[in-house]
């Protein structure tokens, strides 16, 4: 089985429905910006609750604490076949006062140094249409599908990208609003 995400999408009705994101720390994602923004997201184990560790992660990646009503969305399937489950919930958070975790590796490649960078080095609030030109492709479909819930429209049609992925009993249908 291939690895399994959990995350959450904060977003906010401001003169647009807007979402907020993350940037990766590190030196590997300091110079990129279109395409490399992510949803507040982790790893979760097989035994755990991954609603649960969605919350988990999102308070890790930004000291700051999710809502408590949240609306599940489709489960999506990012490059190297990694599964992400994720919820949105409606919110506001100042993203200047982010406060992320941190890890540690070998920098500069080969120099027997470790360094240590924050999991998350920024925050920022996006109009739905700016995020799809920042967020990882991958997670596009979960923007998409939010705009959809929140703007009515009771039939959701997944991006063509969406892999179909096997549900337990009670999940939604993929395709079904």
């Amino acid at each position: 089985m291939g690895k399994t995400s959990a995350g959450l999408l904060m977003y906010r009705r401001h003169e647009t429905i807007e979402v907020f994101l993350v940037h990766p720390g590190g030196p590997f994602w300091s110079k990129k910006d279109l395409g490399a923004w992510s949803i507040p997201k982790g790893e979760y184990l097989a035994d755990e609750d991954p609603l649960v560790a969605a919350k988990r992660e999102f308070i890790e990646e930004t000291g700051l604490q999710p809502g408590t009503a949240f609306i599940e969305l489709t489960p999506i399937k990012q490059a190297g076949s990694k599964v992400v489950r994720a919820w949105a919930f409606e919110g506001n958070a100042d993203p200047t006062i982010i406060t992320s975790n941190s890890f540690s590796m070998e920098w500069p490649p080969r120099s027997g140094q470790h360094q240590t960078f924050p999991e998350v080095d920024r925050a920022a609030w996006f109009s739905i249409e700016e995020a799809k030109e920042r967020i990882l492709k991958g997670q596009t479909p979960l923007l998409v599908e939010l705009q959809h819930i929140l703007l009515g429209r009771p039939q959701f049609v997944p991006h063509p990208t969406l892999s179909p992925l096997v549900r337990g009993k009670g999940e939604r249908k993929q395709g079904k609003g």
